[in-house]
């Protein structure tokens, strides 16, 4: 059995958070955002988690089913939480001035969300064990945590582009990235509650939806690059 200390254990499962953040803000490569605004909007994704976790489950109150509620709950009510946070905090913010800010504040704010998520699991399987534990950390740390950062890259794109589009054509685009989000985030959801059922389903989600998210993610930032060129 693996002896680990909780402090070390709790070291483990923010670092994937942090690291992913680390990532995203080093892919701004012409104008890198404030480390301390990164900061705060990370941290401010730590604290949205709590209302966020309300709302969820103020509705579970009234929805018996687990998976509608990971599959279609979970996916609305936690996008919507990180992107208030940057639209409040960060979007009318001088130092957003390009659309490849979008991507890192959102990521940044997803990051920060899925720390503490991350921190909730993790402690749940060291009380099972902590050979639990350091598992949980490996697989969250590849597939889960990025994934949240790869969910509201997509609306931060979005908020990204309008910000800089017309105003008649601003709410469209926003309203278009954030709901493609919400949904990549439920069949990511939908994926993982299905691969104990269907074999199938983690086949899917290791080689088709995952490099597809990234494959997204990239094209993304590189068109956001490109503008920032401009």
């Amino acid at each position: 059995m693996v002896d680990v200390e909780p402090l070390a254990i709790l070291a483990l499962a923010l670092g994937p958070g942090i690291f992913w953040t680390w990532y995203f803000y080093h892919r701004d490569k012409f104008e890198p955002e404030p480390a301390a605004l990164i900061a705060k909007i990370f941290l401010l994704g730590v604290l949205v988690t709590f209302p966020v976790a309300f709302v969820e489950g103020f509705f579970g109150l009234f929805i018996a089913s687990s998976l509608i509620m990971g599959v279609v709950i979970a996916p609305i009510v936690e996008e919507s939480g990180k992107f208030a946070v940057v639209y409040r905090f960060a979007y009318r913010d001088t130092e957003f001035d390009e659309p490849m800010d979008g991507i890192v504040y959102a990521a940044s704010a997803a990051l920060g969300l899925a720390s503490l998520e991350n921190v909730l699991y993790v402690f749940s399987a060291y009380v099972t064990s902590p050979s639990l534990a350091l598992g949980t950390i490996v697989v969250r740390a590849i597939f889960s945590v990025p994934g949240h950062a790869l969910f509201s890259s997509v609306w931060g794109y979005a908020l990204g582009r309008a910000k800089f589009a017309a105003p008649e054509r601003r709410a469209g685009i926003v309203f278009r990235g954030l709901a493609l989000a919400m949904v990549l985030h439920g069949i990511f959801n939908f994926l993982l509650f299905s691969a104990d059922i269907v074999a199938y389903a983690m086949v899917v989600f290791i080689l088709i939806l995952i490099p597809g998210l990234w494959i997204l993610a990239n094209r993304n930032i590189r068109d956001a690059l490109d503008y920032g060129r401009r």
